[in-house]
């Protein structure tokens, strides 16, 4: 019950279900969630812990706003650790290039048709895949559950200005070229031009939220 409050809370967050600076009660959450106070209660504690949300005592939760700086620190973060994601795939012996490329030319292709039918939220679930997929393919635990917590904090800016972005066909070629230089082994290669991608879309993403006087997402 605790894990399934856990994702029914996680998803709500990333989806805006609970927008930022929503503060709500235990109870009147686990009435929302259909569920029980105390599983509810644990998964607060647990989204605490990856700074979706932050438990107020005696007066529920308040999920957390982001701030353009906020999302600029996160996709500095995000660029260096998807970049040395990579290097060791594509550094790994042939079994873990070919396990993670599997994956990624997986997703690159369900990617495509989303773009082919324009569907930008079936592309936003496959982007989001993506770059999961990568850092869960390299071998590092550790870097997979950092990478995973931010990317977390900043779907939401991704799911809101998703439709108020160039359709993201450059996305889906700086993919393919990260997957070709895993496939050739080529690990700086590989790891640069994974952090260009992150850093490109950084680079459109905070004008966009300045743009649009967006202060806290």
């Amino acid at each position: 019950m605790v894990e399934n409050a856990y994702r029914a809370l996680k998803t709500a967050v990333r989806d805006n279900v609970f927008p930022p600076g929503y503060q709500g009660s235990e109870q009147e959450i686990a009435l929302r969630l259909g569920m029980s106070r105390t599983p509810v209660h644990e998964a607060l504690i647990r989204l605490q812990e990856e700074g979706l949300v932050r438990v107020l005592p005696k007066r529920g939760i308040q999920v957390c706003a982001l701030s353009p700086d906020d999302m600029r620190e996160i996709y500095d973060l995000v660029a260096t650790l998807e970049g040395r994601a990579a290097e060791a795939i594509a550094a790994g012996d042939a079994a873990l290039r070919t396990r993670a490329l599997d994956a990624l030319d997986a997703i690159n292709a369900d990617m495509r048709a989303a773009l082919d039918r324009d569907d930008l939220d079936a592309w936003a679930q496959a982007d989001d895949r993506f770059h999961r997929a990568l850092v869960e393919r390299c071998g590092n635990r550790r870097l997979a559950r950092a990478v995973g917590t931010v990317m977390d904090q900043s779907h939401r800016a991704r799911m809101v200005t998703l439709r108020l972005r160039v359709k993201p066909i450059r996305s889906l070629k700086e993919h393919l070229a990260v997957t070709a230089a895993i496939r050739k082994g080529d690990a700086p290669r590989a790891g640069a031009l994974a952090r260009a991608h992150r850093e490109h879309a950084r680079d459109e993403l905070l004008p966009l939220l300045e743009t649009l006087g967006m202060r806290h997402l």
